[in-house]
């Protein structure tokens, strides 16, 4: 039953892939009489049904439909939330378990001995009629690949782009139907099947910002792999996953958070990079009188610090996040080059203080123009993006022959533009970290890397000792 066809097509000598028309996958899944399940949407209609009563023989496919749309229904069905919410992944979860469970114990396996069965839910909050959120939701899967067999899941979070409650239905009813054939007729590549997610859709009508797989089919899949996938292929700006290697929702993460964000190579992750980040945390609390508790530190990479010799090395990025994860760290990859985009995307969360921990070279990179030609009003548009909000800036000093440069004798590359540094600095938004040991200053990465690969004897003294030791039990950047 698992060997389910894929869907390529003869193109000459050529097999390509074929994108069949919406109602063509609903009538496919419809048609096989082994497929069988239930359909439980909150929010927003019920989109992802309706497609499949339109095709034809669906009786073969649905075994119930159902919107429990008061809350008190939803609550006697569901049960409650410990928060009162009713968009989230517990949420949904809770859906995914009740209707799996109706299913076992009321459908006769006997009679359908090679049936596999799935529940397919969401639970949505479309856009306001203030037109002033534009709304979100969580969509999931549950599903066999063998009658009687483990299940499988497939839990996502969508942000809505569209601003129109109809099209946003259309939208969330032809991802359902992408998200069930993927799961039937690709789950053997969940790049692919996370690539048809948008079939008959554009990414301007929806952003895909967490995915996460698990079961049996997915045992092998690493879901921080999938996370930079959908980065990579421009489904999210940005995507979080935690220390335990799961993708997490950036919106619950961030929600009336402080933020302290270190953006770098982690290639590999240094003794400086720690002590940059335990330094410039410990003075963003106390500069700003907050607790550890009401702060997430996120260790950043971007897209173009992935990027080696134009690809993305999956390995490489995976032995980064390793080293990270170890060492307790959230982790964000973002499509961000500038960093006032990095600053926009974390203010849309939360509207407490955000602090950028970065090195002295980098300060330089903000004031530079070449960075922002994209822009109409230029490097005054991004530093006033920028400065624009509760940000502070921690620079970690560095050298050059025997000089410390910190923020006070700092100088940018373009004269021109010195007055305008002067200006930012003197509104106190940068902040020199005091606390560093001058002998790290000479540290880099990419050298700690090279002394790596060329097995040389004193590379270890150069990195935490807990990344030292992954580094060599796994063998990682050889």
């Amino acid at each position: 039953m698992k060997a389910f066809e894929n869907d390529l097509v003869l193109n000459g000598d050529r097999i390509i892939e074929h994108q069949p028309a919406i109602s063509d996958k609903t009538l496919r899944l419809n048609l096989n009489k082994n497929i069988y399940g239930t359909f439980s949407e909150i929010g927003a209609g019920q989109e992802t049904v309706r497609h499949f009563f339109r095709s034809g023989g669906s009786s073969r496919t649905i075994a119930k439909a159902m919107s429990a749309y008061d809350k008190q229904f939803s609550d006697a069905i569901y049960s409650t939330e410990s928060d009162g919410r009713y968009v989230t992944e517990s949420r949904l979860k809770k859906m995914l378990d009740h209707e799996t469970r109706l299913m076992e114990e009321r459908l006769d396996r006997n009679e359908n001995p090679e049936r596999v069965y799935f529940s397919y839910a969401n639970t949505v909050a479309t856009i306001d009629f203030a037109k002033k959120f534009k709304g979100h939701g969580w969509v999931g899967l549950r599903f066999q690949t063998i009658p009687n067999g483990g299940y499988n899941e497939i839990i996502l979070h969508i942000q809505f782009k569209e601003n129109d409650v109809q099209l946003q239905q259309q939208t969330l009813g032809i991802l359902g139907v992408n998200l069930i054939y993927g799961a039937f007729y690709q789950n053997n590549d969940p790049k692919k099947l996370i690539k048809h997610l948008y079939d008959h859709l554009d990414k301007d009508q929806l952003e895909i910002d967490t995915i996460n797989f698990s079961g049996p089919d997915f045992e092998d899949v690493d879901n921080r792999l999938m996370s930079l996938f959908l980065v990579k292929n421009k489904m999210a700006d940005a995507v979080m996953f935690a220390p335990n290697g799961k993708n997490i929702l950036p919106a619950n993460t961030l929600f009336r958070k402080n933020i302290l964000v270190l953006r770098g190579s982690f290639r590999p992750v240094t003794v400086v990079n720690m002590n940059m980040y335990e330094n410039s945390l410990k003075q963003f609390l106390e500069r700003n009188s907050i607790s550890e508790a009401e702060t997430t530190v996120i260790f950043e990479m971007t897209l173009n610090n992935l990027l080696k010799e134009g690809e993305i090395d999956e390995q490489d990025f995976i032995d980064r996040a390793e080293l990270l994860c170890s060492l307790g760290q959230t982790v964000m990859i973002s499509n961000f080059r500038e960093y006032y985009k990095v600053v926009d995307y974390l203010a849309q969360y939360s509207n407490e203080k955000i602090g950028l921990t970065i090195g002295a070279s980098n300060l330089l990179d903000i004031f530079d123009e070449t960075y922002y030609k994209h822009l109409s009003g230029g490097i005054f548009e991004a530093l006033g993006r920028l400065f624009n909000r509760n940000l502070e800036i921690y620079v970690y000093p560095s050298k050059e022959n025997k000089d410390i440069i910190d923020t006070k004798n700092l100088k940018v590359r373009d004269s021109k533009f010195q007055v305008l540094y002067d200006f930012f600095k003197n509104q106190n938004q940068m902040v020199d970290i005091l606390e560093y040991n001058e002998t790290n200053l000479n540290v880099f990465s990419h050298e700690v890397l090279e002394k790596i690969r060329n097995n040389e004897s004193d590379w270890e003294k150069y990195l935490p000792e807990s990344v030292s030791k992954i580094i060599k039990d796994k063998k990682l950047f050889v």
